[in-house]
């Protein structure tokens, strides 16, 4: 019997110094099939990341005759320019206030103490983020509308007539606050189950008071966790467009993201204007990322707490303090996830919309949804729904397995490069991309404006990021080891990344799949600009209801948008769970 070597790839093999007659097969091909793979992925990611922006900055700034700053004095000409500013950063910096304060509350409560209903955090964290904003807005209308709001019209006996109007800057910053809580909540359980309790209790035990001992250790020991949910609370904030639209335009309030809709959506269509307006936007988040960045950088090595000593946190005994926490955790769980949820089935199942009494219960009717049902639209924007979200998830997790290689496995310079520009769209509020968009393709004599390419575009781009990091997280859990073996045993790169690679990332592509197709569901900002009369999408069919009036047919909508969610998430869920989403 006769042992032979392995077969060794013509690219990996070398011929002896001074040879001469070597045929082309023996020389390393620079132009090989992975070379135009690596290349085009990251030629797309460059294309989705920065033309957009260079459109938008360019058509901004410049026209046909040059530079040109008519498009800011347009935009700001009205004299409003103050409070347009003031009310865009009390908007943004109260709604994060908010829900940082909760978030980081409820987070504390649910790791460090013996708090009760436990089980209910889990719901009031999830059910919020499955929700639309949209939804969650006009539920918020539902109950604290100065005309028709259930929570005026219960508490009008005692504070007297509309109590609450949720159509001013603290409705505004309330529902957003409460809608984004749960993102707080989710960063911050992580770092509190991180740290090591016995810091506090030796300042416990040092005569320092519990307050003494939140502000000057616990807060310090998640100070970086802080900061991550203040960068992410403060750019959804600043992004946020259904909150403003909906509570914000009804009394004249604006905000950047409004404002840009009123001029884009305004005739005749003023692209220069709407591009300033989105130019500022897109600076001010820019301004926070980078603020947030130098502070989250600074003394991050003298908080590391978790070293190599194990440890087990105690839950804090809360005492006589605990029924009124019980108290405080129904509340919020009712003002998340029950109200709203609750107001919106008790409006899609009347005839129009009234206070609740036993003639309003009498007359409940599913004629709202039978009206959804036989709605044309309605079948067509599901359709389109399912194809831009599925084809967005497969697209992006597809580019974005092959750009995590390129950023943590090989070797080809500048591979930093495309890893920062997958993550560009993070900071780019959704409104602001359709702006940029459109600055693209309105100019584009390729006719997919108002098409469903455009909004896969946008979406495609708007997910980059988080397909990145689901993608590069699995990656780097991968040894090289197993490529090496591959390409030893004779296999190319394409064959090692496809049948060695994928399988292993499948985790992480599995768990980026699910959460780009539920929040594809949900986008509005960006697709609002780019739609088109027919190509409806289910956030822009609700969007619409609601500037018809029809709140009760929005209402049997939102509810079977919320169940399709629900369902996705939890078949999503189930599936993914055979390979490995519930450890991703």
């Amino acid at each position: 019997m006769t042992l032979t070597s392995p077969p060794v790839r013509a690219e990996e093999r070398t011929e002896p110094t001074g040879s001469t007659g070597a045929s082309p097969s023996r020389r390393k091909l620079p132009l090989s099939p992975k070379f135009f793979i690596v290349a085009g992925v990251a030629a797309a990611i460059g294309y989705l990341a920065l033309v957009p922006l260079g459109y938008l900055l360019w058509g901004t700034f410049f026209d046909a005759e040059g530079f040109d700053l008519g498009g800011f004095e347009r935009a700001y000409g009205s004299g409003r320019m103050g409070e347009l500013w003031g009310n865009s950063l009390a908007f943004a910096g109260g709604s994060a206030f908010l829900s940082l304060t909760v978030g980081t509350t409820l987070a504390y409560l649910n790791v460090r103490t013996a708090v009760p209903f436990k089980a209910l955090f889990f719901a009031a964290s999830i059910v919020p983020l499955i929700v639309p904003g949209i939804l969650y807005t006009v539920s918020w209308i539902f109950l604290a509308s100065p005309q028709i709001g259930l929570l005026n019209n219960f508490l009008e006996p005692v504070f007297g007539t509309a109590p609450f109007n949720i159509f001013s800057i603290w409705g505004m910053i309330w529902v957003e606050g409460l809608h984004s809580s749960p993102i707080v909540f989710l960063l911050m359980v992580a770092a509190f189950r991180s740290m090591d309790p016995s810091l506090e209790e030796s300042a416990l035990m040092s005569g320092a008071t519990r307050l003494q001992t939140l502000r000057r250790v616990t807060l310090p020991l998640v100070r970086p966790a802080l900061l991550s949910s203040v960068l992410v609370i403060l750019i959804t904030s600043l992004e946020s467009f259904e909150v403003p639209a909906l509570l914000g335009l009804q009394n004249g309030i604006y905000v950047f993201t409004s404002r840009i809709y009123f001029v884009f959506r305004s005739y005749p269509r003023d692209l220069q204007a709407a591009g300033a307006l989105a130019v500022s936007l897109l600076a001010i988040a820019v301004i926070g990322v980078i603020i947030a960045r130098l502070l989250a950088g600074r003394g991050t090595k003298t908080y590391q707490t978790v070293t190599g000593k194990g440890f087990r946190p105690r839950p804090l005994d809360l005492g006589k303090w605990r029924p009124v926490v019980g108290a405080g955790i129904l509340i919020y769980f009712f003002a998340t996830v029950v109200g709203p949820l609750l107001v919106l089935i008790y409006a899609a199942l009347l005839p129009y919309y009234q206070a609740p009494s036993a003639e309003a219960f009498a007359s409940f009717t599913l004629d709202n949804f039978r009206q959804v049902f036989e709605m044309d639209s309605a079948g067509r924007a599901l359709v389109n729904s399912l194809v831009l979200g599925i084809s967005a998830a497969v697209i992006v997790m597809a580019l974005m397995s092959i750009a995590a290689w390129i950023s943590v496995r090989s070797t080809i310079p500048g591979r930093g490069i495309v890893e920062q520009l997958s993550f560009v769209p993070l900071v780019i509020p959704g409104i602001v991309l359709g702006v940029s968009i459109s600055f693209v393709y309105l100019r584009s004599p390729i006719p997919i404006y108002g098409t469903l390419l455009i909004l896969l575009i946008a979406y495609c781009t708007k997910y980059m990021p988080y397909g990145m990091r689901y993608a590069t997280t699995s990656m780097t859990q991968i040894s090289s080891e197993l490529e090496e073996s591959a390409q030893v045993s004779g296999a190319s790169w394409w064959t090692t990344f496809r049948r060695v690679l994928l399988p292993l990332l499948s985790p992480g592509i599995m768990a980026g799949f699910v959460y780009i197709l539920v929040v594809s569901f949900r986008e509005l900002s960006s697709s609002l600009l780019l739609y088109s009369p027919g190509n409806e999408v289910l956030s822009i069919l609700i969007w619409e209801q609601f500037e018809n009036g029809s709140f009760n047919v929005l209402a049997a909508i939102g509810v079977l948008m919320v169940v399709a969610l629900v369902i996705m998430v939890t078949i999503a869920y189930k599936l993914g769970a055979k390979v490995g989403l519930r450890e991703d």
